[in-house]
């Protein structure tokens, strides 16, 4: 009997992913202060401006990012945005209170906080490289700009405003970058914002290698599309699995099959535990059709 079958265990997630959302709204809000890290506008209006800016889509766009993440099971997502969208928080208030009343956070405080977040984001640019180079890039542009918050704090000075006013550029950037290869490239089918692969590798997790009675299925089914119910010599198949996956030891996944339910075996008329030919019956043909081409996945 031929059944539908559905192998997908995997985690189903609440949300639509919300990454780029994040991303725009770190953009944007780097987009804001760039008049005021650059020197260009120190006005009252331009601190005040500059902080619902922030306020909205630095702290905003990111809470929401990181408590969807968090809902999405995805852990570093989750903490990364939450985390960040804090410190966004804590910039819109520093800045619209300076510009509505020259009110200066203390300098001792914020200057142990940076020291401390300069640490938590070296840790999750390690991480993080694990995912991509350009997120780790991303995550080094974040480190150096504390880095340079923090000499600055340290030395009382604004000799790093220039390089910090670079990197918040850069941060900008490279976050529009990965918003658009978010959005863009799956939708338009091609990799327009190219996202380098991951820096590190961690070691792979044992699983089951499917490769091996992959390509028997699909040595099988194209015989089937020629051949119709003709059977497949054995040394036939061993030689085509041999070409594509270095191995011909397949006759025991051959005995699970016939088990299963997918396949007809025949053997050979003198040794009666040596297979010689075989083929796909249909329940083999359907589990093929459903797990491989997908044809109960209607767009």
């Amino acid at each position: 009997m031929i059944k539908k079958v559905d192998l997908d265990f995997t985690h189903k997630e609440v949300f639509a992913s919300p990454t780029p959302l994040g991303l725009i709204g770190l953009a944007v809000s780097c987009a804001a202060l760039m008049p005021i890290a650059l020197g260009y506008t120190l006005t009252p209006a331009a601190f005040k401006t500059t902080a619902v800016w922030a306020l909205f889509f630095g702290c905003g766009c990111q809470m929401i990012t990181g408590l969807m993440e968090f809902a999405n099971k995805n852990l570093f997502g989750g903490t990364i945005f939450t985390a960040f969208s804090f410190s966004w928080a804590y910039l819109a208030w520093s800045f619209y209170s300076f510009g509505a009343s020259g009110f200066l956070p203390d300098h001792t405080v914020a200057l142990s906080v940076d020291m401390l977040l300069f640490v938590i984001f070296s840790v999750l640019t390690y991480g993080f490289g694990f995912f991509s180079k350009l997120l780790f890039a991303f995550l080094l542009d974040i480190d150096l700009l504390y880095l340079c918050k923090i000499v600055n704090g340290l030395t009382g000075t604004q000799a790093l405003a220039f390089p910090i006013a670079l990197l918040t550029a850069g941060m900008g950037l490279i976050a529009l970058w990965l918003a658009f290869a978010a959005l863009i490239n799956p939708t338009s089918g091609r990799s327009i914002f190219k996202v380098p692969g991951p820096m590190f590798f961690a070691p792979k997790k044992a699983s089951f290698d499917f490769s091996v009675r992959y390509n028997i299925f699909e040595a099988l089914y194209k015989h089937w599309q020629k051949n119709a119910y003709q059977e497949m010599e054995l040394k036939t198949l061993q030689a085509i699995v041999k070409e594509k996956t270095g191995t011909d030891d397949i006759v025991p996944n051959l005995f699970y099959l016939q088990e299963y339910g997918c396949m007809v075996l025949t053997f050979d008329v003198f040794e009666k535990d040596k297979i010689h030919s075989l083929r796909l019956n249909a329940q083999g043909l359907d589990l093929y059709e459903q797990l491989i081409l997908k044809k109960y996945s209607w767009k």
